[in-house]
């Protein structure tokens, strides 16, 4: 993909704040922490995806000639700072949890370590990215598993919000367990598989049904799928259909896809009358396709339902999130390092519990049951600590406190999730092909109790802060509390 000068993606505050920073000779180095509060959607976890697009935005930032000719014409930068950002190169360290990952919330899904007007540029437009793709994955992750193993494909190429919530989308549902997409350009892009068959536009240009489908078939033997809902599901589409498989089946015409899609109706009970009828013709392996407006819940009450569907084409509340359209993820000051090249911890107070910050510099640490291999606990650390998995941990909720779990030493295991992406600007982080991600999410999601994947009322995973962190975070509050 061509590569699009991002540079002004951002919100004006962010320039006038550097421009603040540059008069000021503020040139400290800090850390902002990006992050979310709440998982999309009432789910029990969420689905980080958009880290890719992330590394080609901070690759290519710069400010071209028709930048800072468009900033001197608002008449509020002076010279000395256009000058300045004629110049501009990311010049830190970024760390971040690979895409594909299973995160929750108040853990940095990105830490970034730079020079304070560097930092602040690039909150806006790593927001905006790691927003939009982690809802997105995580909504495709939840349609996937409401289908039990059925294949989904990803269909909401018209009803997204423009062109590259599109194209990022499918990325992204690709990501969270998609099969493929509609989308013949994020297929070229990503080299991601693409998918589909024909419209109802296709049926009425024919003469009639029967035509039409005969024609299809003609030209795509190896994948014919059956649109059968244009006039009449039972009497005509399905019956039709069963013609032109027992045509190929006479002409000895490999079929090694095969079946039939509805797009409307009550597909519970359609599907069932209509594998009947491709099983009393013998046709036991069609396939039955559906679409119609699908998500999580409509797919689990069909699939209660028996209905007799293998694979699923999800469009609009997919590629839009339509229950839940934003992310709501957040950039955070954590610290800022003195002369000493020590960081001081910041922290950012609030009378909503929730929305009290974590500061410092930090890393995080996911936390297995040894024996099962699922997810027990992620643990907040600050940069430095170490920990045994030899010897008893005690993690205990940052809020509750009085929640207490206490592992111990040979229970567990412990991996790092955060990782290096750019040190000292240059990026030293390959991001895997789309496919390779999607395999690994599915690795992720297995670490996941069944209890923490339901759709409804799923248990939480406890977001735990290692003594050092809790005592850190207290002590700033005790002091701050003391200021007031």
């Amino acid at each position: 993909m061509s590569t699009m000068n991002l540079t002004l993606l951002t919100d004006f505050y962010e320039l006038t704040m550097m421009q603040g920073y540059f008069k000021n000779n503020k040139t400290e180095t800090v850390i902002f922490d990006a992050f979310y509060r709440t998982n999309p959607s009432g789910n029990g976890y969420a689905i980080t995806a958009g880290l890719d697009q992330v590394i080609d935005y901070i690759k290519n930032l710069r400010f071209v000639t028709e930048d800072i000719e468009y900033l001197r014409s608002l008449s509020i930068f002076d010279e000395d700072f256009l000058a300045y950002l004629k110049d501009f190169r990311f010049s830190g360290d970024i760390y971040a949890i690979p895409e594909g990952t299973v995160v929750f919330p108040r853990e940095p899904l990105i830490k970034v370590i730079a020079p304070i007007i560097e930092a602040q540029l690039v909150e806006t437009a790593i927001l905006t990215i790691i927003n939009h793709q982690s809802l997105i994955a995580t909504k495709a992750a939840r349609v996937v598993y409401a289908a039990k193993g059925d294949g989904v494909m990803e269909f909401g190429l018209r009803r997204a919000q423009g062109p590259d919530a599109g194209i990022y989308g499918a990325r992204a549902a690709v990501i969270g367990g998609c099969i493929g997409t509609s989308n013949v350009l994020a297929g070229q892009l990503f080299d991601v598989p693409v998918l589909g068959t024909h419209a109802h536009s296709w049926i009425m240009s024919f003469s009639d049904e029967y035509s039409a489908f005969q024609k299809y078939a003609k030209l795509y033997p190896d994948k014919c799928i059956l649109l059968v809902d244009t006039y009449d599901t039972l009497k005509s589409g399905v019956p039709n259909a069963i013609k032109i498989f027992d045509e190929m089946k006479a002409n000895h015409i490999p079929m090694p896809y095969y079946g039939i899609r509805m797009d409307s109706g009550d597909l519970a009970y359609l599907s069932k009358k209509a594998r009947k009828m491709l099983d009393d013709a013998g046709y036991y392996d069609a396939v039955i396709a559906a679409s119609s407006d699908l998500d999580e819940y409509l797919i689990d009450s069909l699939k209660t339902q028996r209905a007799a569907i293998s694979s699923w084409g999800v469009g609009t509340n997919l590629i839009t999130s339509k229950d839940c359209p934003a992310f709501g993820g957040v950039y955070k000051l954590a610290a800022i390092m003195n002369e000493n090249q020590e960081f001081i911890p910041k922290i950012k107070l609030s009378e909503n519990t929730e929305k009290i910050t974590n500061p410092g510099n930090k890393t995080i640490y996911r936390i297995y049951e040894k024996d099962t291999g699922k997810i027990k606990a992620d643990l907040i650390s600050l940069v430095g600590e170490s920990f045994s998995e030899d010897e008893d941990l005690m993690i205990f909720d940052p809020i509750e406190t009085w929640k207490k779990t206490k592992l111990k030493a040979g229970t567990y295991t412990l991996r790092e999730i955060l990782e290096p992406v750019f040190k000292s600007g240059e990026c030293i982080y390959k991001t895997p092909k789309v496919m390779e991600i999607r395999n690994y999410c599915a690795q992720e999601l297995d670490t996941l109790w069944d209890e923490t994947k339901r759709l409804i009322n799923p248990h939480n995973v406890y977001v735990d802060l290692s003594d050092q962190l809790y005592q850190m975070k207290a002590e700033l509050l005790d002091k701050m509390s003391l200021t007031e």
